[in-house]
């Protein structure tokens, strides 16, 4: 299997991808509102030390990636309330993606996670294939969802519009 992903992958610098969702048992608005909530993130993403809101489109993100504390920063491509939040990295760590949020009834949401991504090194090449990214994406927004359903409501919301670029 791992022989199989790294030739899938075709090596160093090889683009990764991952999709997942999950159904949280609050209203659409609850569950974009506190996603936006970028500074929040490191209460449910075990690996993220610290995310900076620079402005409305712009992010800078610490995190610890495979045992190696880095840095980048990202841009908000589109936002679109209780729809749509895409981004791509601009610096650092090759990154990018859509959340997506989907009203299943007036008290659930599915939430969709796609993402690509560049492993950097052997280290990040083999845990991408023995599927940590998948996993670790799995658990953040498993946690996302605990945090939110305790909560049962958002601590913010930033409900401006970002027109696709």
């Amino acid at each position: 299997m791992l022989s199989k992903k790294l030739k899938q992958n075709r090596g160093f610098g090889a683009s990764s991808s991952i999709v997942e969702t999950i159904e949280i048992n609050v209203p659409v608005r609850t569950a974009y509102n506190q996603f936006t909530q970028f500074e929040d993130f490191p209460q449910f993403m075990k690996s993220v030390k610290e995310i900076r809101q620079l402005d409305d489109k712009h992010l800078h993100w610490k995190a610890n990636v495979a045992g190696e504390d880095k840095e980048w920063d990202a841009e908000i491509t589109e936002q679109i309330p209780d729809n749509r939040i895409a981004w791509r990295s601009v610096t650092g760590v090759k990154n990018g993606g859509v959340v997506t949020f989907h009203k299943i009834s007036d008290t659930v949401t599915r939430i969709a996670l796609q993402m690509d991504y560049e492993p950097e090194g052997p280290l990040e090449t083999l845990g991408d294939a023995l599927g940590a990214v998948r996993m670790e994406a799995r658990s953040n927004l498993s946690n996302f969802k605990e945090l939110l359903e305790k909560r049962g409501s958002e601590t913010g919301g930033w409900r401006g519009k970002i027109d696709q670029h």
